[in-house]
C-alpha cells in the first residue's frame, strides 16, 4: 500500500470533530479503502465502479463541526452498503467521489441499468 497514490484521505472524527479514532478512509483513482481497528485491523476495499448510489447525511451535531457522513450503496455482494462516517468537508468529498465513480464506470464500459426494464429494454 506504500506506493499507492491517494486522491483523498481522512479519519472518522468524533468529539468536536477531532480525528481520535482508528478508522481511516483512503481514496485512489480506482478504489476506496476503509481501514479500521487498532489491535485487530480490518481493511475493506470497494472498487469505485461498483458504487451505485451516494447519499450525504448531516445531523445538526455534524453540521456544527463541519462534518458529514456519506452513505454508499454498491453492487458488491460482500459490502452492499457502507458509510464513510463523520468526515470533514463531506459535501465536496461526496461530489468528488460521485465524479470519480462515473469516470470509472465510463472507462470500464459499465452501463447503468437503472433506466432499463426487466427485458433489458430502455424504459420510457
Amino acid at each position: 500500500m506504500a506506493n499507492m497514490e491517494y486522491v483523498w484521505q481522512d479519519r472518522k472524527r468524533i468529539i468536536f470533530g477531532l480525528p481520535w479514532t482508528f478508522t481511516i478512509y483512503r481514496l485512489t483513482k480506482e478504489k476506496l479503502l476503509i481501514e479500521s481497528g487498532i489491535l485487530n485491523k480490518k481493511e475493506e476495499e470497494v472498487r469505485l465502479y461498483r458504487i451505485m448510489d451516494l447519499t450525504l447525511k448531516r445531523s445538526l451535531w455534524q453540521r456544527l463541526f463541519g462534518l458529514g457522513t456519506i452513505h454508499c450503496c454498491t453492487g458488491d455482494q460482500s459490502t452492499p452498503e457502507f458509510d464513510i462516517l463523520w468526515i470533514k468537508d463531506a459535501a465536496n468529498v461526496k461530489n468528488m467521489l460521485s465524479d470519480m465513480v462515473e469516470q470509472q464506470r465510463v472507462e470500464k464500459g459499465i452501463v447503468s441499468r437503472e433506466f432499463m426494464d426487466d427485458d433489458g429494454e430502455t424504459a420510457h
